[in-house]
């Protein structure tokens, strides 16, 4: 592969073989992005732990809670995709204190609207509960872990603004040191406060603990991530966080970008949300909630491959944004088919392995045999689909970064309602396949995103977009 051409501006990311520069990239984003997610997949692992039937409840409970949690705070964390996009536009221009006005206007947008979210998740939390989960003992366990999970919509969407700024300006690794400190502090608080500790005083609040340890652990990721941006460096140069550059001309223009992937997080939420209690009604009248708890850790497990993928195309993002910024839009181009053949290779091995050894791994995150056994094949099925996966992600950040939002929303809102939810109930519970059902319906509706996502990318309409 010949090298790019030598970019315009000398503080750009994009020079260099493309495979190289999407590495050099993606890799801090993938270490950050796995080890943020684990916040959540380690209460998996800690829920195995306890006795039954709390912890298949405490399982069962999970996916629902973090759909609810994503549903507020995720959508708000919309933000970062006109961040992202704004500010390596403007860095790749050499404007930095541009750059560093995004951040302001973006942060303050989102710390202050995420108040109001989480004050909103707290009173729809009992009715959205009510649909989503049927068995009792699981609908308590989302119920107290949500009253403390929602307090982190604030310290979500904040982080997101600023992460969004650093892989924006191509400092994927501030992310990732925030991430690994934050999951440090996550795991040392379960371990306390799930199983509790005679020594310290403190009683075992089983879920609970595991949502009040997340809730800590993400106000101390955006601690850090508030810090970086004060460093000198980056505080002369890009001046931040600076009251006097809150502007709501830029404020609109970052929002008008980032509504439609705003806008497609809640389509996203709303149709798993959907497909969730179509695997809970599977429970109804059971003891054990085997169904759901499986469908958790069968997530679970797969987040870790998804939030991989979606790190290559955070990384994709930034170089085609920075690269349109730079008046070349072929090179754009070549480093979104890069990234494609790399995410191939790569999430193809490990979709390989984990359908080969997803015996082994389901037994060390699995609550009880049944649910070991009722998870076994469909997680097989979604790990051979996963290069499909890798496609239709990094493909969606890549016209993510080309400012292309609207056309997402749109092919997320079509698939989520006209294929997912539908074919779901359709093989689930008319045809009675059951949980094998629900996940052939996810990889017709993953199937239909890649291929809906490579046409776009490939018409190259998107390279005429101006910001």
């Amino acid at each position: 592969m010949a090298n790019l051409a030598v970019p315009l501006a000398s503080n750009v990311v994009t020079s260099g073989p493309p495979h190289r520069a999407i590495l050099r990239l993606a890799l801090p984003t993938v270490g950050a992005m796995l080890a943020q997610s684990i916040v959540n997949e380690i209460d998996v692992f800690f829920f195995a732990k306890l006795p039954n039937p709390e912890s298949s409840n405490a399982q069962a409970a999970l996916l629902p809670s973090l759909i609810i949690l994503w549903l507020f705070g995720g959508s708000l964390s919309g933000i970062a995709v006109g961040t992202q996009t704004f500010t390596a536009r403007r860095f790749a221009e050499k404007d930095d204190e541009a750059a560093g006005a995004v951040l302001t206007n973006a942060f303050t947008f989102a710390f202050v609207v995420g108040g109001l979210f989480s004050f909103i998740g707290y009173v729809a939390m009992g009715p959205i509960l009510d649909l989503l989960i049927k068995s009792d003992g699981a609908h308590q366990a989302a119920h107290d872990y949500l009253q403390y999970r929602l307090l982190g919509v604030m310290s979500m969407a904040a982080t997101f603004a600023f992460k969004a700024f650093f892989d924006g300006i191509g400092k994927t690794s501030v992310h990732f040191v925030a991430s690994i400190v934050m999951n440090a502090f996550n795991i040392g608080l379960c371990l306390l406060l799930i199983f509790g500790n005679s020594t310290l005083g403190l009683p075992k609040m089983g879920i609970a603990g595991a949502g009040l340890s997340g809730v800590i652990s993400t106000y101390v990721g955006l601690a850090i991530m508030a810090g970086y941006a004060l460093k000198s460096e980056y505080r002369k140069r890009f001046r931040p966080l600076s009251l006097k550059k809150l502007d709501k001309s830029l404020m609109w223009n970052i929002l008008k970008l980032s509504i439609p992937g705003a806008v497609a997080t809640v389509v996203i939420m709303l149709g798993f949300a959907m497909f969730s209690m179509i695997g809970s009604s599977l429970d109804n009248g059971s003891v054990e909630p085997v169904n759901s708890a499986s469908m958790t850790v069968i997530v679970a497990v797969l987040k870790l491959t998804f939030t991989a993928c979606l790190a290559f195309g955070t990384a994709t993002a930034t170089l085609v944004s920075q690269s349109l910024g730079e008046k070349q839009p072929d090179k754009a181009e070549r480093f979104g088919w890069a990234s494609v053949r790399l995410g191939l290779i790569i999430f193809g091995i490990v979709g390989l392995a984990e359908a080969i050894f997803a015996p082994q791994i389901l037994h060390l995150v699995a609550s009880s045999p049944a649910v070991e056994a009722h998870a076994l094949l469909p997680m097989r099925i979604m790990g051979l689909a996963t290069p499909l996966i890798a496609t239709a992600l990094i493909l969606t950040q890549a016209l993510f970064g080309a400012g292309n939002t609207l056309f997402v929303m749109i092919v997320e809102f079509c698939l989520h309602f006209l294929c997912l939810v539908p074919l779901a109930y359709l093989l689930g519970v008319s045809l009675h396949m059951g949980l094998v059902g629900l996940f052939l319906a996810a990889v017709a509706y993953v199937t239909g995103l890649a291929s809906a996502m490579f046409l776009k990318f490939r018409s190259g309409g998107w390279k005429r977009i101006k910001i």
